[in-house]
């Protein structure tokens, strides 16, 4: 039961020629980065065995590196998605380690052929038997970069299923599809993503709950709604907000429809004085009449002359208040699912801020000005570097060649500021019609507003 995944590996290092000449001296570019990974001895060396299992492919394992970028360099090919990470992995128990290592290698071999290089390398550090693929995005005989498309991913895992097959091993004959690397780690971390806040919520539930109505009833404070009609065959549950339902059988098979009765059945019929005694004290009203001790503040000025904060920075503000950022003497979570999903966003949306506060953005318009001025910026900037590094190369004055050097990296460093404030702000164009329903969302349950929309359209997962 092989699992396989690709992703593209950046390199954000400008002259890797550099890095190559002096390689004890300079950090890891992405590339070397990734080959330092699969290549790690702790990972690829067998207990009692000093057998190492990596293995290269239209290249030598020990000179990987190298030899990648040599390729890059004579075709200069050497930015953009300079390699592909890939991984495939084997059900627990069911290969040894040789026969792992020599299943990659041949998946290597069959899917890039004698056109790119790979590097594979079989861990063992986890218990399950894994291959990593580390390949290197430029054709080694006509310089063209591999097209790293879904085609190509559906290619690899069918390539993988037969060789599973032809060696006699379990194949996920119906496979769900290509998960996003980045919500996969999110996942294995049990940072909250829109599965685990699911499962978090039917914890709770379940811990209240000694039957069906009570679930449900529960399951809906908690900012979802659970439909398990016995007649229908799989049951769904969807924020009470939300068009989309998930399955629930797609949370774990602890969470699908006769794992949830079994366990309301056992609080119902063995632990129902503690599970009653929860559930009152999550649906108990809170009594009037609280006495609130008021706070003191001093100010300064006066509300009249006060600037009211508006446009994409009020915005964000809000949001960020939402989140429960905002304040911090008073800490509190968001009520609605969506809202605590995008608590797990957070150092990308504070990037955010700053840039709205920093470039004093007002709105989108003004968003799609900057980012246009800072393509225009990093054109410039990206010419002026080529003029410095033809002075540099024709210099021969040690003083004058390291005040060039220096040019060169300033220059450098503003081409890398301007990239990611460029990358930020295309971020904020794309999260900007997200974060205005989210907003809507959260306010809607405190207000109390939380009855699932009537008039709703089915959704199904992919």
């Amino acid at each position: 039961m092989a699992v396989t995944k690709i992703w593209a590996v950046t390199d954000s290092i400008s002259r890797v020629i550099q890095y190559a000449a002096n390689p004890e001296k300079t950090e890891f570019s992405d590339i070397k980065k990734a080959l330092h990974y699969i290549g790690n001895q702790e990972k690829t060396v067998m207990e009692n065995e000093k057998t190492i299992y990596v293995t290269g492919v239209n290249c030598t394992a020990e000179t990987a590196f190298q030899e990648m970028i040599s390729v890059q360099e004579r075709f200069d090919k050497t930015t953009g998605n300079v390699a592909y990470h890939a991984y495939q992995s084997f059900k627990t128990g069911e290969v040894s380690p040789q026969l792992a290592h020599q299943l990659g290698v041949e998946l290597a071999r069959k899917m890039w052929g004698d056109q790119y290089q790979v590097l594979v390398a079989t861990h063992f550090n986890t218990g399950t038997y894994h291959n990593h693929l580390v390949v290197n995005a430029v054709n080694i005989w006509n310089g063209k970069k591999f097209n790293c498309n879904e085609g190509a991913y559906w290619k690899l895992r069918s390539l993988s299923d037969a060789l599973c097959r032809e060696h006699g091993l379990t194949v996920i004959e119906n496979p769900k599809g290509k998960t996003p690397r980045q919500l996969y780690f999110a996942e294995k971390n049990g940072e909250p993503t829109r599965y685990n806040l699911m499962r978090e919520a039917i914890e709770k539930a379940l811990t209240m709950s000694t039957n069906e109505k009570a679930f449900r009833y529960v399951m809906k404070k908690l900012g979802y709604v659970v439909e398990w009609n016995p007649y229908h065959k799989y049951a769904t549950i969807r924020s009470v907000n939300g068009k989309k339902a998930t399955r629930l059988y797609r949370l774990g098979e602890a969470y699908d429809r006769d794992a949830l009765y079994q366990k309301i059945y056992e609080n119902g019929r063995y632990n129902w004085q503690e599970t009653y005694r929860s559930y009152h004290a999550f649906t108990a009203k809170k009594p009037y009449g609280m006495t609130i001790q008021p706070r003191q503040y001093r100010m300064k000025g006066n509300f009249k002359s006060a600037k009211k904060i508006t446009g994409l920075r009020a915005l964000y503000l809000h949001y960020c208040y939402l989140l429960g950022v905002f304040p911090k003497q008073k800490q509190h979570r968001p009520l609605s699912p969506e809202m605590r999903e995008a608590c797990r966003k957070l150092d990308r949306y504070s990037e955010q801020v700053w840039l709205v506060c920093k470039q004093k953005l007002t709105d989108i318009s003004s968003v799609e000005n900057f980012i246009q001025t800072a393509e225009s910026e990093i054109k410039l900037l990206i010419e002026y570097r080529k003029i410095l590094y033809r002075e540099i190369d024709s210099c021969h004055q040690p003083e004058e060649k390291q005040t060039l050097l220096a040019k060169r990296n300033d220059c450098t460093k503003a081409i890398t500021q301007l990239r990611k404030d460029k990358k930020t702000a295309m971020g904020i164009l794309k999260d900007y019609p997200e974060i205005k329903e989210k907003i809507r969302i959260e306010e809607q349950m405190r207000q109390g507003k939380d009855a699932p929309n009537k008039n709703r359209k089915r959704g199904y997962e992919r």
